[in-house]
């Protein structure tokens, strides 16, 4: 029901994507005369792989946490994740209120053991032809140098769950060199280092915005105010680009002999983001995103589901995380796992 279009986007995503993946099942949760209604209009209201379940409210876009959190207990967005939690359904996908879907992903699927907050970590595409995974994309404004830390580690995760290899990581400075950056970063790539000393987390170093595009690294980690700012001058940058491909005749017959190429720079083929950190898989779609850009979105939530991605994140956060101290214990220490 979320996002600035509702069904009138989601419900064609979401068939679209079942007629690419003919062993998944979709659960449509929202205001159920409506969902049935658009249904309808595409013929699909028979659909076998296809249920609805009904909410009798909706998530707006411009609610505050407070109103989601605790006075729509019975919105799309809250019964759509409470079937996650309840294993009726592997992973939940929503195009809805960034704010509130961190936070009602939190306060009922709560976060992972050892985990301080939870990260939103999207994939961008890069000059050698993969992928480079990017955190926290805005879940986390203010952080310290070990919650940066802990992205790291949950990024690294995901990578290696999705793409089979292990990754390097990349800090995102204002330069490479080690004594630049402000005070957070500069307290972070210590940490990171000493993963890497261990063979815990291949860290390459610092990286500077030009290198996400590159390829240098394939997770780049950062605080959410930083990669929020970068993300959308990214999706502007590349709307831009669209809109003078086609300003004339000339620009047009130019984008058509380079269309393939220009296919790699399409944001909606980049769509969905996924809630590290939580006890169940949770991903965000864009809100202005368009049907094709939402059946990615739940593409990458299924391929998540596919690679027990949930199971993976959960034994190598127990095993990778450093643990934080009892600080009741005398002369407690930090003990790195």
């Amino acid at each position: 029901m979320g996002g600035d279009h509702g069904p009138s986007v989601t419900i064609p995503g979401a068939l679209a994507f079942l007629k690419q993946q003919p062993q998944a099942q979709l659960i449509l949760v929202g205001l159920e005369e409506q969902v049935r209604a658009e249904l309808k209009k595409h013929h699909a209201d028979n659909n076998p792989r296809l249920s609805v379940k009904h909410a009798s409210e909706v998530v707006a876009m411009d609610d505050p946490i407070e109103v989601a959190l605790r006075r729509k207990k019975d919105s799309s967005m809250r019964v759509a994740i409470e079937l996650v939690k309840d294993g009726q359904a592997d992973v939940c996908v929503s195009a809805g209120n960034t704010g509130a879907l961190m936070a009602i992903s939190r306060y009922v699927l709560k976060t992972m053991a050892d985990v301080d907050r939870p990260a939103i970590c999207s994939i961008l595409p890069n000059q050698k032809g993969g992928p480079t995974y990017m955190l926290d994309l805005g879940a986390n404004v203010d952080c310290e140098p070990h919650h940066l830390h802990q992205f790291a580690i949950m990024g690294a995760v995901l990578f290696q769950a999705m793409e089979r290899r292990r990754p390097s990581i990349g800090l995102l400075n204002v330069g490479t060199e080690e004594i630049k950056g402000n005070e957070v970063v500069k307290a972070t790539a210590p940490l990171l280092r000493a993963d890497h000393e261990r063979g815990v987390l291949n860290f390459h170093g610092n990286v500077e915005g030009n290198d996400i595009f590159k390829g240098t690294v394939d997770v780049v980690v950062c605080d959410g105010f930083v990669g929020n700012v970068t993300l959308k001058a990214i999706e502007g940058l590349s709307r831009f680009v669209k809109q003078t491909l086609t300003e004339n005749l000339l620009s047009k017959l130019g984008a058509l002999l380079a269309i393939k190429s220009l296919k790699k720079l399409n944001p909606e083929a980049y769509n969905g983001a996924g809630l590290l950190g939580l006890k169940g898989l949770v991903f965000k779609s864009h809100g202005g995103a368009n049907a094709f850009a939402f059946e990615w979105a739940i593409k990458r939530a299924y391929n998540a589901a596919q690679y027990n991605v949930q199971e993976q994140l959960s034994a190598m956060i127990t095993e990778l995380m450093p643990r934080t101290p009892d600080p009741q214990a005398p002369g407690s220490t930090i003990q790195q796992g």
